[in-house]
């Protein structure tokens, strides 16, 4: 079950953000703005973020089977359909809008609530594993996107990973054991109560009156809104700093992979040293990424780079699990998947206005430094709840 979880989220969000990849050649044919080719990926984050309550109250209502299904057929339709594509109102509703749906219905808000239901002292240490697919989709998916781009192109690209999905759709429906999942493990005892909590159990109402959820609704939207400033053009950018875009695109993978171990071992990190130090630490470490990455803009070599990709790529990942794992940890019960939707909603608001914020910030300086401080301040901001806090810093 956990490495069904994986997978789907290795498709899923993985898939999603093969858009840095498609940016450039479609920027070339076309002649879009900047602004106008990043806010396609701001509404991708946009719709992914809106539509995540819902999604969470299906998964409460339904079970995984046909949110998961569902998903991976609705992304593969998607991009099917994009590689036959020609006005950016057209990118708008299938690579933004029709892909926001489907990574939410693939990513970890029906995964944290099905997780939820199996285990609770390692909670954050399979929410870890499970997230780490996102970071593991990326180092396969992106590379293996621009090789198919510089092979052929990227109409054909869309085509052949539209049709992977599609298959791995139907995979989905007839080949798991989706009963045996859902039902969780039977020798988990029920959640003690906790203070604010209503007699039935957590609602969305109850959930929001208290000061853990309102951290965590600041801490992920300006953490996303932070690195998205930063992520959506990070190809682009090193190929405008001389870079090979095989490298460019080799780079951003090395990145989710680092992510992807850091992802893995942020709950055995949390639980050894603690949660408020894991994720300061890994603000401080994101931060001195990105001066580096500043540098790198005005003195291209490999060295910088590499240091950037290692303190980037380390810390990239870790905040989410910690959330996710906090979130269905405190807000256990029935209805967790919709509070924890909402949540999770505001990580891709975040992102969605980062990515804009990003393209647009491009647009009007002619470079990437102004985006760059932009993010810096949205970390900082991002870090203060894990500090200030006494529900999060103290959390356990």
């Amino acid at each position: 079950m956990l490495g069904t979880c994986f997978v789907l989220n290795l498709l899923g969000r993985g898939i999603g953000d093969t858009y840095t990849v498609f940016l450039q050649p479609i920027e070339r044919e076309f002649g879009w703005s900047r602004s106008q080719l990043t806010s396609v990926y701001s509404i991708y984050l946009l719709v992914n973020g809106c539509i995540a309550p819902f999604i969470g109250f299906m998964f409460d209502r339904t079970g995984p089977r046909w949110v998961y299904a569902g998903g991976l057929a609705i992304l593969g339709s998607a991009f099917v359909f994009a590689g036959l594509l020609q006005n950016i109102w057209h990118f708008y509703l299938l690579v933004g809008a029709m892909v926001g749906i489907g990574v939410s219905m693939t990513g970890m808000v029906p995964a944290s609530a099905l997780l939820a239901r199996w285990y609770r002292s390692r909670l954050s240490i399979a929410i870890g594993i499970a997230f780490s697919g996102v970071g593991v989709g990326t180092v396969l998916l992106v590379p293996f996107t621009q090789y198919l781009v510089s092979g052929w192109d990227w109409r054909t690209a869309y085509q052949v990973l539209g049709s992977v999905l599609l298959v791995a759709a139907v995979v989905v429906v007839l080949a798991l054991p989706w009963k045996r999942f859902a039902a969780g493990n039977p020798a988990l005892a029920p959640a003690a109560r906790k203070e604010g909590e209503a007699e039935g159990g957590w609602t969305v109402h109850t959930a929001m009156r208290t000061s853990t959820y309102r951290g965590l609704v600041l801490t992920f939207f300006c953490t996303s809104m932070g690195m998205f400033a930063v992520v959506v053009q990070l190809v682009v950018f090193l190929i405008d700093c001389g870079f090979s875009p095989l490298a460019a695109a080799t780079v951003f993978g090395v990145i989710g992979m680092l992510s992807a171990i850091s992802v893995m071992s942020s709950g055995f990190v949390a639980e050894r040293f603690g949660y408020r130090q894991t994720v300061t630490a890994s603000f401080a470490g994101t931060m001195s990424g990105i001066l580096v990455l500043l540098c790198v803009s005005a003195w291209p070599s490999w060295p910088l780079l590499l240091v950037f990709v290692f303190l980037f790529g380390l810390c990239m990942g870790v905040r989410g699990p910690i959330i996710s794992s906090v979130c269905t940890r405190h807000f256990a019960g029935p209805r967790v998947a919709t509070i924890y939707g909402t949540v999770y909603a505001t990580n891709a608001l975040g992102a969605a206005v980062g990515s804009l914020v990003g393209g647009v910030l491009h647009d009007v300086t002619g470079g990437y430094a102004t985006a760059y401080v932009f993010a810096l301040v949205s970390l900082s901001v991002a870090a203060t709840p894990f500090l200030l806090l006494p529900a999060l810093r103290d959390f356990r």
